[in-house]
């Protein structure tokens, strides 16, 4: 079965941060045993009401695919946060899924008669929060590309040495997904310890095992997002997202000017990053200057906003289109190292 806990009858303001209800969502061949672990789990012990979800025809994969989806449409709702870790379910097909998933949408609107949705299918599936989720259900090419880059950043990790990846795709090929996703996973394996144990069904289980934790613990992380409505969006995704902050989501400038160096940058949109040219205005064009004396020890006119991240970062993952180079300042594509991820 699948089943949803919840808080909404919890009035304590610990239980609703930041005015947020709280929600989990789980599927269980054993439902009382999972109750019990939840109870006992200092996460969840607060979520007050138990809704469970059973149809004589769901097999295992359909109640996967249920989960997956609730879980999304809870976070695109928007008013909610959901406890779920986002350890990776693909986007699968199995027997008779297209009627089997007329039926979730039964299910969607019995939860939402009983107040664990506000808005529609459609209005939540047209929002910003559900398409960046970090709980997008990912595509065999995206969840390729996330393994790729989870086994080298922790081999990185393992022997300390600097690492520099281009995840390189397409217009429409979820490169943005992407990236909120693995930063998502990432703060979930460092908040992981074994005895909440995962799922052996996880796409990224084996990430979570013994010895990933302990290598990525207390490193900061961050998301550089050159689009200024981009950013916008996606800070009010982090700020729904337990493990992730909105402080997380910058500018180069923010990377430039921060007083400590970052463990990981994933930059996005990495052709938006600007070389030394007419900025804006003139209080960008003096920012420019001191950020790139205080880097470098000098006014070196030849280094680009590139040149910030590389210095400010152990590890960069760049987000890369090769066609979306269009103004004078941004940086010549060329110069961009070309260790290269494909997105699909």
């Amino acid at each position: 079965m699948v089943y949803v806990l919840d808080d909404l009858t919890a009035v304590d303001a610990t239980s609703r941060a930041n005015g947020l209800s709280d929600v989990y969502v789980g599927e269980s061949l054993n439902a009382a045993a999972r109750m019990r672990q939840h109870l006992a789990s200092m996460e969840k012990r607060h979520l007050t009401s138990a809704r469970f979800i059973v149809d004589d025809t769901f097999n295992k994969s359909v109640c996967l695919d249920l989960e997956s989806y609730l879980i999304r449409m809870l976070a695109g709702d928007g008013t909610h946060r959901v406890l779920n870790r986002n350890d990776g379910i693909v986007d699968a097909d199995y027997y008779d899924r297209d009627r089997y998933r007329q039926t979730f949408q039964e299910v969607f609107g019995e939860l939402k008669d009983m107040g664990l949705f506000t808005r529609s299918i459609p209005a939540i599936e047209n929002s910003d929060l559900f398409k960046l989720s970090p709980f997008k259900t990912l595509t065999h090419d995206q969840a390729a590309a996330v393994e790729d880059i989870l086994e080298g950043l922790f081999d990185d990790f393992s022997t300390g040495a600097g690492s520099t990846v281009v995840l390189q795709g397409d217009p429409g090929t979820g490169k943005t997904v992407v990236a909120i996703y693995l930063l998502k996973l990432l703060r979930d394996i460092a908040d992981t310890t074994p005895p909440d144990g995962l799922d052996s069904d996880s796409l990224f289980s084996d990430f979570f095992a013994e010895g990933f934790r302990e290598l990525i613990v207390g490193k900061r992380f961050g998301l550089v997002v050159p689009q200024q409505s981009l950013r916008d969006s996606i800070k009010k995704v982090f700020r729904r997202t337990p493990g992730l902050h909105p402080d997380m989501v910058l500018t180069a400038f923010d990377v430039g000017s921060a007083g400590e160096d970052f463990d990981l940058l994933i930059v996005d949109e990495a052709h938006g990053l600007n070389q030394r040219a007419s900025q804006s205005s003139g209080v960008q064009n003096k920012k420019f200057r001191l950020i790139t004396e205080r880097l470098f020890h000098f006014d070196d006119k030849t280094k680009t906003q590139l040149d910030w991240i590389l210095a400010k970062s152990r590890h960069q993952i760049f987000l890369l289109d090769a066609h979306q180079s269009i103004r004078p300042a941004d940086i010549p594509l060329a110069v961009v190292p070309r260790e290269v991820v494909n997105a699909g």
